[in-house]
């Protein structure tokens, strides 16, 4: 496997970690929202980690992969920005 594949991953994988975390937060804010709310929003955006991650670390090109891990570090930081 390649080495950029490796770093690409693991700065999605960390990015993608704070983005589900502040997601959880943003869930667990709103007026009426219940445990398991939250729990589905963690879920959901775990799933959609372990996607992405998957495919950068196995199937897309770089081109792709680093537009994800920037699209993904731009959402974090426009978040923890708003909050």
């Amino acid at each position: 496997m390649e080495g950029w594949r490796l770093i690409a991953g693991a700065l999605l994988a960390v990015a993608g970690i704070v983005l589900m975390l502040l997601t959880m937060a943003k869930v667990r804010e709103r007026r009426g929202a219940t445990g398991a709310d939250v729990a589905v929003a963690g879920a959901i955006s775990l799933v959609v980690l372990v996607i992405l991650v998957g495919l950068v670390l196995l199937v897309l090109p770089a081109g792709i992969a680093w537009g994800v891990v920037v699209v993904v570090g731009g959402a974090v930081t426009v978040m923890m920005l708003a909050s």
